[in-house]
């Protein structure tokens, strides 16, 4: 075909018709709608935007304020108050000397632990100095007020380095310091996290489109869907509907940058095919829409229908984020199918600037919208050349990985190990444990009923695996007085009144210190045991950090148990509504868990053996699955619902190679955005998102480059049109009239 023939001006609509024959809307309409779209999404980003650095105000870290209100130490936790003046929380301050303290030193540790009372975000209650009996080292408890625990901690760790003598060394720890820390570690979320992802999604737009305008517009359509659905999000944990994490947000941050950014590419693929037809935008435009309209809101759904299914979740944290990660992909969807088709309506072909589509109607009627040349026209010959032999391979190769799957250590991980790198408060933790029991500053809670205090102190010092018992009182200096097998001890010089308990609704508040650090393994079977031997004494329930974690990954092993079958029925459902069919959605379905087992086996490989990881949280897999299987059946939604459509046409078989060539590379790029997008989530130290990160980038890859590319195709391409049974697709033969060959040679 000539230059002059391409440069041929299409026919010129009539006067209020599109180019179809179709009344068009009125030029007005085509001004102002797209004028006032723009105009909507810059008002709710303008407004949501500055919520970015508010997000600390709505949101909690507190692990007990995401269990189930039935949980045992969730019961504990609200009653803890009613024994105590305040919800203050414990800060252990240990000083370790570099030999034996002497008492001059162990003198001005006492002199600086006087003025700690006045430091700002210090509670009442402060301990006196507590020296080891080994000489080598000394702790004090500190309660802190909920708040600004991080600064609060700096403060005392400035306040108590200035004034220590040489030679001692000063850590913070306890329950107080693990909190600081994690709270340290999310403190790059809104910056650090958004800038990397941002900038990954960019650099990954400018070499799919060689254009700078373009990646704006699309880039500008994902960062204003999170700041709506972040606005929107905002208030709803202001308002206590929904319960916000450093966590949760984290996820919302990517799922709405990565989601809206695939969307906006299925788009712009459409856009392009259009303007190759038409000179007309609005007729571009909507033909644009009516091709992507059906995938986006069947990909948007299907993600929605599998985060929705973590409303079932025991744990807050689980089942909170169904409905705030849905309300990001709705407003991610929103986005793609309002705003960037009003930019690229107002910008038409200069959005693509300098590789503009040229308007060429006569060369897509030759290609009958099938690309002979490329990457995915080559893979697509390959695919309807050997489809078992490359259908069997990929599996063979997927089972492999997805062998090593049982590997994964997802029994859960100490608190000391949910933040990688440097950790003050894990430090201290050991020479907590050098020098002291390894739970001191972290004690095991025990509500009893005031006649059976006795018994049940018998039962706790009687266990191995518990140092010391006292019980909470306010007649004594340190809040709790020691209980022993003889009774109540006294502090003081002898005659001192022996304190009296505190009594809450006919209970005392135990505290029992263990012998070992209080997120450890022999800690968790120690808070077990005593549940056990303390299960037939009415009235008593066990609570506490250890029995915290024990009843969260208690929870989550249950939510795993149950939310994963469930997902996969919900998806399959949908996609059979989707396709018409049953066969199809069983395969894809199969495929996406295939891909999901090989994408854990790689993790608990590369855990155990290159990154050491200590282990996973139980929910690990039940996030990587929710996310991988949600998200990685959107390639195979975008590639079958266009398969679909042109089987309807050119058959089955040619419809399959005909999809992938045509989807291969807006779906290749939407799994680099989206892979991409996840990964940032590993800048953030945090041990549990820096495993999603792995674990669903990786699967994403995998879905987008071996399992949507090769798996699928050609063993849909092997199986024919039965796949599309029972609907009458699977009874339809190809028209040789209509079909053009992959490789121009006569279809079957």
């Amino acid at each position: 075909m000539t230059l002059a023939s391409k440069a041929q001006p299409s026919p010129t609509p009539l006067e209020g018709h599109d180019g179809s024959g179709r009344r068009r809307a009125p030029r007005l309409v085509r001004i102002l709608l797209p004028a006032a779209l723009i105009l909507v999404w810059l008002a709710g980003a303008g407004i949501g935007g500055p919520f970015f650095g508010k997000v600390g105000e709505v949101s909690s870290n507190d692990q007990t304020s995401y269990l189930p209100s039935s949980a045992e130490a969730t019961l504990v936790q609200q009653r803890l108050s009613e024994f105590r003046d305040s919800d203050a929380i414990p800060a252990v301050v240990v000083f370790v000397g570099d030999r034996e303290l002497t008492e001059i030193q162990r003198d001005a540790l006492a002199d600086a632990v006087a003025e700690l009372a006045a430091l700002e975000g210090v509670g009442d209650g402060v301990s006196p100095l507590l020296p080891s009996e080994d000489g080598l080292a000394a702790q004090v408890f500190v309660p802190l007020t909920p708040g600004e625990l991080r600064d609060t901690i700096d403060r005392l760790g400035e306040t108590v380095r200035a004034a220590v003598p040489d030679g001692v060394t000063v850590y913070i720890t306890g329950p107080a310091g693990f909190t600081a820390d994690l709270v340290g570690a999310f403190a790059g979320i809104d910056g650090l996290l958004l800038g990397v992802a941002l900038l990954a999604v960019f650099l990954i737009l400018i070499v799919v489109y060689r254009s700078f305008l373009l990646p704006v517009a699309v880039l500008s359509t994902s960062l204003f869907a999170l700041c709506v659905a972040l606005l929107a999000v905002w208030w709803l944990a202001k308002w206590e509907v929904l319960l916000l994490s450093g966590q949760t947000q984290g996820i919302l941050f990517i799922l709405v940058i990565g989601a809206a950014t695939d969307y906006s590419l299925l788009y712009v693929a459409r856009f392009r095919e259009q303007l190759r037809v038409t000179q007309d935008r609005w007729v571009a435009t909507k033909g644009a829409l009516s091709g992507s309209f059906e995938p986006i809101l069947a990909s948007g759904g299907t993600v929605i229908a599998g985060l929705l299914c973590l409303l079932l979740s025991d744990l807050k944290s689980n089942s909170t984020l169904g409905p705030v990660a849905s309300i990001g992909i709705v407003f991610a969807m929103l986005a793609a199918l309002t705003l960037l088709p009003a930019i690229l309506y107002a910008f038409g072909r200069a959005a693509f600037w300098p590789r503009r589509p040229a308007f060429e109607p006569e060369v897509v009627a030759a290609e009958n919208g099938m690309p002979s040349r490329g990457a995915w026209a080559f893979i697509a010959r390959q695919v309807k050349r050997r489809p078992r032999a490359i259908w069997v391979a990929t599996t063979l190769v997927l089972l492999v990985g997805a062998a090593f799957a049982t590997q994964l250590n997802a029994s859960g991980v100490p608190q000391s190990d949910l933040v990688l790198g440097s950790s003050q408060a894990r430090d201290g933790q050991v020479a907590l444990g050098e020098h002291f029991a390894d739970g001191s500053g972290s004690p095991t809670y025990v509500i009893a009923p005031e006649n059976s205090l006795q018994t049940v102190a018998d039962v706790l010092l009687a266990h191995p695996g518990v140092d010391s018992v006292s019980v909470t009182s306010a007649d004594s200096p340190s809040g709790a007085a020691p209980v022993t097998e003889d009774g109540i001890v006294a502090f003081g010089p002898p005659g001192t009144p022996t304190p009296e308990p505190t009594i809450a609704s006919g209970d005392v508040l135990l505290q029992a210190t263990l012998t070992d650090a209080a997120d450890s393994a022999a800690a968790a079977e120690t808070v077990r045991e005593l549940r056990t031997e303390l299960g037939g004494t009415s009235g008593v329930h066990i609570g506490g950090v250890t029995a915290t974690a024990i009843d969260t990954n208690d929870a989550s092993i249950h939510d795993r148990t149950l939310i994963i079958p469930i997902v996969l029925v919900v998806i399959l459902l949908i996609l059979m509504l989707l396709l018409r069919s049953i066969l199809a959605p069983v395969l894809l379905i199969l495929t996406t868990v295939l891909s999901f087992g090989t994408a854990l086996g790689v993790a608990a490989l590369l855990f155990d053996h290159v990154f050491r990881f200590p282990g996973a949280d139980p929910a690990v897999p039940l996030y990587g699955f929710v996310f991988l299987v949600a998200l990685g059946i959107d390639y195979n939604i975008f590639l079958m619902t266009r398969v679909r459509e042109e089987s309807l046409g050119h058959g089955t078989r040619e419809g399959i190679l005909r999809g992938l060539a045509i989807t291969g590379g807006v779906i290749t790029s939407a799994g680099l955005v989206l892979a991409a997008t996840f990964a940032a989530l590993s800048v953030i130290p945090v041990l549990f998102l820096v495993q999603i990160a792995f674990i669903v980038a990786f699967g994403v890859l995998l879905d987008t480059f071996l399992v949507r590319s090769l798996l699928v195709p050609a063993l849909g391409y092997d199986i024919g049109r039965a796949i599309w049974w029972p609907s009458k697709l699977s009874r339809v033969r190809a028209d040789p009239q209509r079909t053009v060959s992959i490789d121009k040679e006569p279809s079957e």
